[in-house]
């Protein structure tokens, strides 16, 4: 399947991509539970979808690497199309990217929003 396919709602999504981008990390306590969650963009040659990343799947992925999802699910979240490997799916490191310069690595501000925080 290519990114390309990929539509809002659809469940039992299997890609294999290369991590373009990785966000910072964001912390945050929801229901008494610390949690964690990351977003990295994600591209195979049919384009190119935000990847949601939570917890321990955070530290598995570098820039450049190649990655599978399987059976993931697609939802939107202001407005874009997000993938994540979710509940049911898994997310396997096919293979590390070359180790890049800090220059060609792009890191971007991440944002909390409200639904995310409960009682900072």
């Amino acid at each position: 399947m290519n990114i390309s396919d990929l539509k809002i709602g659809q469940g039992k999504a299997d890609i294999e991509a290369v991590v373009k981008s990785l966000d910072a990390v964001r912390s945050f306590n929801k229901f008494g539970k610390d949690l964690r969650v990351a977003n990295a963009l994600i591209e195979d040659d049919s384009g190119s979808i935000k990847l949601t990343l939570w917890n321990d799947e955070i530290e598995k992925v570098k820039v450049g690497d190649k990655i599978k999802i399987t059976n993931g699910f697609v939802n939107e979240f202001n407005g874009e199309k997000q993938l994540t490997a979710g509940k049911f799916g898994k997310l396997e490191v096919l293979g590390k990217g070359e180790k890049a310069k800090d220059e060609d690595i792009e890191i971007n501000e991440g944002e909390i929003s409200e639904e995310e925080v409960v009682d900072y």
